[in-house]
């Protein structure tokens, strides 16, 4: 058994739809980031490629490749999990939390939760999905941006 820990973080933009573990979230300001900037599921990426030292998404999933402009992370998610697999890998559970001062997620995160364990191909009881503020301190606090954690258990 290995285990992975991943973080990711993007800063807000009036122009982009806010994308969280594959959820489209109602909200006045979305994520900046070459693919959908889906920051939880960045997150669970890197932890999964890193269990299996296999680097983090900007190695798999270069942002100065055009392939990837706007992509769907929960796609890129699907992929993560096959590599894994090619490797003889495979996800036991996903750990992870959403750094947020707004919007509140409790709404969205059994999608979420859904949506990952689809793309990861677990059951989605091997799924969590947190989310909290910074108490208004920090740049999350201050509404610049999101960030999230994830750890995961793979063999």
């Amino acid at each position: 058994m290995r285990i992975g820990h991943g973080y990711d973080v993007h800063k807000f933009d009036k122009n982009r739809k806010l994308i969280l573990g594959g959820v489209e979230v109602p909200y006045e300001l979305g994520l900046l980031g070459h693919s959908d900037a889906d920051v939880l599921v960045h997150a669970i990426m890197d932890s999964l490629l890193g269990a299996a030292a296999l680097g983090d998404i900007g190695k798999l999933f270069p942002d100065t490749d055009e392939t990837y402009k706007g992509a769907d992370s929960i796609l890129l998610l699907k992929e993560v999990c096959r590599v894994l697999a090619e490797k003889g890998y495979k996800v036991l559970n996903i750990d992870s939390t959403v750094i947020a001062q707004k919007p509140k997620l409790k709404d969205y995160i059994d999608e979420m939760r859904k949506n990952i364990s689809l793309a990861c191909g677990i059951d989605i009881s091997c799924v969590s999905v947190k989310a909290t503020t910074e108490e208004k301190l920090g740049f999350t606090g201050r509404l610049e941006g999101i960030s999230a954690h994830s750890v995961c258990l793979i063999d």
